[in-house]
């Protein structure tokens, strides 16, 4: 129960903002990694995506955390409204691939709608100037499972087809940050 509380109490910790990272009219860096949606993996480009249209990028500390399985829920159910304001969205996280997998599948979270990729090393969040922080001895997550890897910031960035970074959501809870990265991307919908 005790190592349970301090889980918990050190996944809060996660939560709260440092929020330093690239601005608006700033380049997002173009970045590719292995990703997960429905539980398949596949190789995602950032830059393939911009081809598209406009693209959520949002980094999360990981899967399988309370507050990151609410954005991940908020996201998915929203999903539609993104598409239709042509945007695509990809949550982004040093959790593997193999925990990616079971988290875009799982029906209460990703659902099967919400594409995360995997960066293991951090690069990809430091490359957009996410603080990341080192996973100590680990943490427990919501479903008893033991992970040490690092994790990020909570940080949301919206980017037009351009590369261009035209919204920056940070320090807010996690229906928050969906909602506003909705409405941002709504403001700007073709």
């Amino acid at each position: 129960m005790k190592n349970r509380l301090l889980s918990i109490l050190g996944l809060f910790l996660i939560v709260l903002p440092v929020f330093a990272a690239l601005e608006v009219g700033d380049t997002a860096p173009n970045f590719e990694a292995r990703a997960s949606l429905a539980g398949k993996a596949f190789d995602f480009s950032l830059r393939d995506a911009l081809d598209e249209g406009l693209v959520v990028v949002y980094f999360y500390p990981s899967a399988y955390t309370q507050g990151c399985n609410i954005q991940a829920q908020q996201f998915a159910e929203n999903m539609d409204k993104f598409t239709a304001a042509g945007a695509s969205v990809i949550g982004v996280s040093l959790d593997s691939i193999e925990r990616l997998n079971d988290f875009s599948a799982d029906p209460e979270y990703c659902a099967g709608k919400l594409a995360v990729a995997s960066d293991p090393t951090g690069a990809i969040s430091r490359s957009f100037e996410i603080v990341v922080k080192d996973g100590g001895d680990g943490w427990e997550d919501t479903r008893g499972v033991h992970f040490n890897h690092g994790y990020a910031e909570r940080t949301t960035f919206i980017v037009t087809p351009d590369g261009e970074i035209v919204e920056t959501i940070g320090g807010i809870s996690p229906m928050e940050n969906v909602q506003k990265s909705l409405e941002a991307v709504q403001r700007r919908q073709k």
